[in-house]
């Protein structure tokens, strides 16, 4: 079973002047269970560069590590997986070529979501589900009931992302879904660390009243 549930995305500008090795550290010492590297505007090279750095660190600590949009780095940086939106390289041919890294897709619709999981993705990304500032190019926030509707769609698990808060994240995750997707909520504050703590917090908590529950 992978563990999703704090699946924090790194982003350059917004945890700025902390390095990723700083970011990617504090964040897994907070509790994160998946580091996501993501790239917008690095050369090949130095994106390939940051890659095996987080690598390393991510080994260590037994996190999954998954490269965004690019699987090539992925590929070179022996990451765990790497995680696909609408205009990268389509799902069934990142799986040809690379069968056994995890590949996780960005989607927002029930239906897209069940053809994902018949041509094989490991994972969801869903959303937007907030209105957030971190995806220009995010369309309108599918809301919670949006997200519900694509991870009842599906028995693969679903992440939740966009704009998702400290505030918000129990609403989120009473959808069922199996994790969380947190960039600004935890990168850019303070103390990444912390951040990434009270979350991991919150997360365990549901999932003991959900245990307890279900006895």
């Amino acid at each position: 079973m992978l563990d999703l549930s704090l699946y924090v995305i790194t982003d350059r500008k917004l945890q700025f002047p902390r390095s990723h090795r700083e970011v990617v550290e504090e964040v897994i010492a907070g509790g994160a269970s998946v580091i996501q590297l993501r790239e917008k505007e690095l050369s090949s090279r130095l994106f390939l560069e940051e890659a095996l750095l987080i690598r390393e660190i991510t080994r260590k600590k037994g996190v999954l590590f998954i490269v965004n949009d690019r699987l090539d780095i992925a590929l070179a940086a022996e990451a765990d997986g790497v995680h696909l939106g609408e205009e990268d390289l389509p799902l069934q041919y990142a799986k040809k070529i690379a069968p056994h890294l995890i590949v996780g897709v960005s989607c927002d619709h029930p239906e897209k979501a069940k053809e994902l999981e018949a041509w094989g993705a490991d994972y969801l990304g869903v959303g937007t589900v907030f209105p957030t500032a971190t995806k220009k190019d995010a369309g309108n926030p599918i809301g919670l009931e949006g997200l519900r509707a694509v991870r009842e769609a599906v028995s693969i698990p679903v992440v939740a992302i966009g704009g998702i808060t400290l505030e918000n994240c129990s609403e989120v995750l009473a959808t069922g879904v199996s994790g969380i997707a947190v960039i600004s909520a935890i990168v850019a504050t303070p103390s990444p660390y912390q951040a990434a703590r009270v979350f991991r917090e919150k997360i365990d908590a549901l999932r003991r009243r959900n245990h307890d529950r279900d006895r």
